[in-house]
């Protein structure tokens, strides 16, 4: 099942380079929407539900692609971001990618740079989607656990035995055993590493 179009994001001062890059992108099928400004960019307050990537200039009238990546970061969206500057130099390109940007580059460049960039940030995009997707899944399936599954999950997921767990919480192993069928089933688990695994992205054992 192909998932929710992807979309990239231009955001630059220059409307020429804009529309140049908004052609290439659609030589490869992809769709682009185009901001002037980064406050541009905010007003719009855009929530794509597919894959994005952010094409930015470094330097523009008002705030800058820096002033953007901090903002983004601050929030929480974490939007994979392609700089584009015609003044690069060293310490700028360590200090975006340092901060997390895919790519630097300088114009000129050569078409499938950039091309190659927002395909490495849209990739990047969508697994950080899809493990998201995934943890939301699990943690619904936990929430929807009785107090003593949980109670015997973070324990079982802790290294403890039945027997154990009955002698803390003063029940039966047998009735431990049933619990512990119950939230396998649950939590879609076949395995306890696989169990584990889970405990972990929920941070349980924290």
């Amino acid at each position: 099942m192909p998932d929710t179009s992807p979309s990239v994001l231009i955001i630059d001062d220059d409307a020429e380079f804009r529309d140049s890059v908004g052609r290439l992108l659609r030589t490869v099928g992809l769709n682009a929407r185009q901001f002037s400004s980064v406050p541009d960019f905010f007003s719009a307050n855009l929530e794509p539900e597919g894959p994005t990537c952010l094409v930015v200039d470094v330097r523009m009238p008002g705030p800058s692609g820096f002033d953007l990546q901090r903002e983004l970061a601050a929030a929480h969206r974490n939007f994979p971001i392609v700089f584009i500057t015609a003044h690069g130099d060293i310490p700028m390109t360590v200090r975006a990618m340092k901060d997390g940007a895919i790519e630097f580059l300088t114009k000129p460049f050569r078409d499938q740079d950039l091309l190659d960039a927002v395909a490495t940030g849209l990739e990047r995009d969508r697994a950080r989607r899809e493990s998201e997707k995934a943890l939301h899944e699990i943690r619904d399936r936990f929430e929807k656990l009785s107090d003593r599954e949980r109670e015997i999950m973070i324990q079982a997921t802790a290294g403890r035995l039945n027997k154990q767990i009955a002698n803390d919480i003063g029940i039966t192993e047998s009735t431990v055993k049933v619990h512990r069928s119950n939230l396998m089933r649950k939590m879609k688990a076949r395995s306890l590493p696989e169990l584990s695994r889970m405990a972990d992205l929920l941070k349980l054992g924290n």
